[in-house]
């Protein structure tokens, strides 16, 4: 059996193939990080060339299924009508990536397509890290859902059996912290879209709602502008005025004001992020770092676990997440279920 896997994320997609042993594992056969794409077709098609493999089976990262889907599920047209209608929820991420399943559907019709969601792991956290405080009669759609979740259980199943209290930080160009407990989640920074929690490359992260208030009423901002600027031209990007890239900021902090403000404003709301989860979780066994920042900007890691320094000892892990292997693994088991 040959898998391959399409991860869309905010800044790139991701692409693998994985071929199965005799032994039941799976094995890499080729990968590809691509920065960006706009023609769905002319990208599957690209990726079928170079990764040069009989296809039997596809897997796509969703970032986004609702209440409704907590488990990877093989496409149908009913799945594909439900999720049209959640594209407005998470339009920088969902739009592309339901493109991509199209586009794959086209190229290979006789090829299986398993969704695996980026929501699905959170579903598992306690009823209560689910709810929003507003009046339970408004869109039932409205819920904390949680993003990422194909890192975090991807880092999950990496975790040693000690890890007990554990939060991950993923940290990319979206950023995120989980809290688990024994493995399993129990809340998350992020809520009803991949907007909120803490800051990001290009997004803010948690904002007082009378922020978006003032915008729209006071300062002529429209719905769709507003959504640029929240999803395209704030955080990291925002604040320094010339990157959403960690590395970039990292360089021009020696001399540029606004890359250091950017850098502390970044450390100091995960900080107060971390201190929540914290809370949560009743105390810290096992801090890990993952994603782009989390996985190669020591001095992030540094400065996180020195603040944290108080709570005494824990361990500081640096486990590289692996979302494509997730998405795979999950194939194998839809396909033969």
């Amino acid at each position: 059996m040959n898998v391959l896997t399409l991860n869309g994320g905010s800044s790139s997609l991701k692409v693998a193939a994985y071929a199965t042993t005799a032994a039941g594992d799976l094995e890499a056969v080729y990968g590809e990080t691509l920065s960006g794409f706009s023609d769905a077709d002319e990208t599957v098609r690209d990726v079928l060339v170079h990764a040069n493999v009989d296809v039997t089976a596809v897997g796509h990262r969703l970032v986004f299924g609702g209440a409704r889907y907590d488990a990877p599920v093989r496409a149908d047209a009913g799945i594909l009508e439900d999720l049209e209608a959640l594209v407005a929820v998470e339009p920088l991420h969902l739009r592309a990536e339901l493109d991509l399943l199209y586009a794959t559907m086209r190229a290979l019709p006789d090829v299986p397509n398993v969704l695996c969601f980026d929501t699905a792991f959170h579903r598992r956290s306690p009823a209560i890290a689910h709810r929003l405080p507003l009046a339970p009669d408004l869109d039932p759609l409205l819920a904390r859902y949680g993003f990422h979740g194909l890192s975090y259980e991807y880092v999950a199943s990496q975790l040693p059996p000690e890890a007990g209290r554990t939060i991950v930080a993923h940290l990319g160009s979206g950023a995120s912290l989980c809290a688990l407990r024994d493995g399993a989640p129990v809340d998350t920074t992020m809520g009803f879209t991949a907007l909120g929690g803490v800051m990001m490359g290009t997004r803010p992260g948690d904002l007082d709602p009378g922020v978006l208030l003032r915008l729209l009423h006071d300062d002529g901002y429209t719905v769709e502008s507003l959504s640029d600027l929240l999803y395209r031209r704030s955080g990291l990007l925002g604040v320094s005025g010339t990157s959403a890239d960690m590395r970039t900021l990292m360089v021009e902090a020696a001399g540029k004001a606004s890359a250091r403000d950017a850098i502390d404003l970044f450390t100091y709301q995960l900080l107060k992020h971390l201190g929540a989860m914290v809370a949560v979780l009743g105390g810290l066994d096992t801090l890990v770092f993952t994603g782009g920042i989390g996985e190669h900007q020591p001095v992030i890691r540094e400065r996180l676990a020195a603040a944290l320094a108080f709570l005494g000892r824990f361990s500081v892990l640096v486990i590289p997440t692996d979302e494509n292997l997730m998405i795979a693994r999950h194939v194998v088991t839809a396909v033969h279920s």
